[in-house]
């Protein structure tokens, strides 16, 4: 039903845009054939309006990976350096959720681990709204903070680091196999919100999956009043981890293969935030900059998931135009 209204609202709006066009081009011929200067300009607004909107479905119609119309995890974990980079990933935390308003989606609050005085030191929230692992996905990386710290009396310049993951929420739909004999359960407290019983039983749940031969994936949930329920969504997150590892396998073959066709480096460090001794924020793998870093900060991020989204699909060239826009 998902996939169904999505697709009538692109053919929807693709009609409107089309009689809206026709409607444009034909004020502004009535109004040279009249010499009203005012209606042809108010056309002219129109269709600059409707050039925006057709850029927009443009980008959109390049969601069309196997889970990009699923909601999303998006976890968040501070790098070395203590409170300021505990500081920073709640920053980053509070930027992915500002958007997610801005768009209508749903956030749901999954894990949390506190910092030390400040910030988290790891948070895993569910954004919850069409297309939303298809928009964010591109945001997994090493994200660097440059600014004046806070938390230095001497007001030095400190770089901080923060690594986000983001992952799609499978439904049923989707099997993932998990084998008992290479999965292990910890229970520990809570140590987030959820009141007087959450916080005094061991309700919270740590899985780790480790096949012979593989790196551990661990997941954790407390947001649940009761273990049964904790490791119930631990293991949904679990299977959402494992479905993107594969994605990544075959993105990753796929990368390869186009190698050629792209000098767009996907390392780990994929954004710069500058706050002093410039204001800049910039896109490593895209070349997207804009000097209002408040801004994106306050989660005014889509230039960014555009223009990583269009390289993802369509190389280097698509990165470029997206930047000049």
């Amino acid at each position: 039903m998902r996939e169904k209204s999505r697709l009538e609202r692109g053919i929807e709006s693709y009609r409107r845009i089309e009689n809206e066009l026709n409607d444009a081009i034909g004020l502004i011929e009535m109004g040279e054939a009249e010499g009203d200067k005012a209606i042809v300009a108010e056309a002219e607004a129109n269709l600059a309006k409707l050039r925006d909107e057709a850029r927009k479905r443009e980008t959109e119609s390049l969601l069309s990976g196997e889970a990009d119309g699923n909601d999303a995890y998006l976890e968040v974990h501070s790098g070395a350096g203590g409170t300021e980079a505990q500081d920073w990933a709640e920053m980053l935390l509070r930027m992915y959720a500002r958007w997610a308003e801005a768009h209508d989606h749903k956030v749901e609050w999954i894990e949390e681990s506190a910092g030390e005085g400040a910030g988290i030191k790891s948070a895993t929230i569910r954004v919850l709204g069409e297309d939303a692992y298809g928009w964010l996905k591109t945001e997994s990386g090493v994200h660097r903070l440059v600014r004046i710290s806070p938390f230095d009396a001497n007001a030095r310049r400190q770089t901080s680091f923060a690594s986000v993951w983001v992952y799609p929420v499978v439904d049923d739909k989707i099997e993932v196999t998990i084998e008992d004999k290479y999965l292990r359960t910890d229970t520990y407290r809570s140590s987030g919100a959820g009141g007087q019983h959450v916080n005094k039983t061991d309700s919270a749940v740590r899985l780790t999956y480790q096949p012979p031969g593989s790196d551990p994936v661990v997941v954790a949930c407390q947001s649940e009043r009761s273990q049964h329920q904790n490791r119930a969504h631990a293991m949904a997150m679990l299977k959402a981890r494992l479905y993107e590892i594969e994605l990544q396998k075959q993105e990753a073959a796929t990368a390869a293969m186009n190698a050629s066709k792209t000098d767009i480096g996907w390392g780990h460090q994929i954004r710069s935030y500058v706050l002093q001794p410039y204001q800049m924020v910039k896109d490593l793998r895209t070349g997207v900059e804009t000097g209002n870093p408040s801004a994106v900060l306050d989660g005014d991020i889509d230039k960014f998931l555009e223009a990583a989204l269009a390289a993802r699909i369509q190389g280097a060239d698509a990165a470029t135009d997206e930047a000049k826009k």
